[in-house]
């Protein structure tokens, strides 16, 4: 039996549907991300999980049992951190064990271990107002796991942090996954973030569930056009599939990996823009037109204008703008 049960899960804010038939299960020790862009549902099935908010149907079971309120069994870590700023950052943490009656001595040995996990120990004495973002970022982390939970719930914790930051963050994050061993569920809308951290992601768009899977699945594989043009950049042309592993697109017969969808039957050929080569003219599969390069750090983006569509491709070859290949 999954740790976290999310079974048909409905809720209903008067005549609009936020989450739409909603069931996930995630394993203890998972790392799971609830993945889309602004108002697909991530949000408001976590803190449904959470007990701040009760579903219109379906139910949520942690380890077994019904949950419908907010308990010790999960942990919610803000957006924006809701830390207490006239409490020190020792206080903030143990702030959620004297709301549930630990002992002081227990309390006090909780936070200083928590500490440690998080490399806090120097800063117990501090306000929040006298700390970084990403300082703040990890005792809001520490507040919510001194709880010992089974369940830890973040909210896009590492959207207010600079890109730099946010990347450290990222590292720290999955660090502190392995050596705590507790059960993350996870919410963004940053497919990079999703993608790095995770070993299951959901995708999700108007309530409902896109696709579930491994983050390899969800990038190698996209069962629908939504979620590849969502993950990653994607060139989406229109297409035939002759039969399994064959797939016909611009005149082009070409070996793909999918099976299942029948004989000479529509559909959306999905290429990813780093698996395009650009060679001289007349030696690939079509010719076309450098419109624009843009040089992007690791590599290039690129678009062309071939048979009729505008593609997208990443290289770290260098070619001149206006360039026939």
């Amino acid at each position: 039996m999954a740790l976290l049960e999310i079974r048909n899960v409905v809720k209903r804010f008067g005549d609009f549907t936020a989450v739409n038939g909603v069931s996930i299960s995630v394993e203890a020790g998972e790392f799971f991300t609830l993945l889309g862009p602004s108002g697909c549902g991530k949000t408001t099935t976590l803190t449904i999980v959470a007990g701040f908010q009760k579903p219109t149907e379906g139910i949520i079971e942690v380890n077994g049992n019904v949950v419908t309120k907010p308990g010790p069994d999960r942990a919610f870590m803000f957006q924006n951190y809701a830390l207490f700023p006239w409490l020190k950052v020792g206080e903030n943490i143990e702030y959620p064990m004297k709301k549930m009656k630990v002992p002081k001595e227990e309390r006090k040995k909780r936070v200083q271990e928590i500490c440690e996990v998080v490399g806090l120990t120097q800063y117990l004495d501090r306000k929040p107002a006298t700390l970084s973002g990403g300082q703040r970022q990890r005792v809001a982390l520490a507040r919510a796991m001194v709880k010992q939970p089974k369940v830890f719930l973040m909210d896009e914790p590492l959207s207010n942090l600079d890109a730099k930051l946010r990347g450290q963050m990222r590292v720290e994050l999955i660090g502190l996954h392995k050596k705590l061993g507790t059960t993350f569920v996870y919410v963004t809308h940053d497919q990079e973030e999703a993608l790095t951290m995770s070993d299951k992601i959901i995708v999700m768009n108007k309530g409902y569930i896109q696709q579930m899977g491994t983050p390899e699945d969800i990038y190698n594989e996209p069962e629908n056009a939504f979620v590849a043009d969502f993950i990653g950049d994607s060139n989406i042309i229109d297409g035939i599939m002759i039969e399994d592993k064959l797939v016909s697109f611009l005149g082009i017969k070409h070996e793909c990996v999918d099976t299942g969808f029948g004989n000479n039957k529509p559909v959306d050929v999905v290429i990813r823009p780093e698996d395009i080569e650009i060679v001289e003219a007349g030696t690939g599969f079509m010719d076309g037109d450098i419109t624009s390069v843009i040089f992007k750090g690791v590599h290039y983006e690129i678009e062309i204008m071939a048979g009729g569509y505008e593609w997208l491709v990443h290289t770290t070859k260098y070619f001149e703008t206006g360039s026939h290949v």
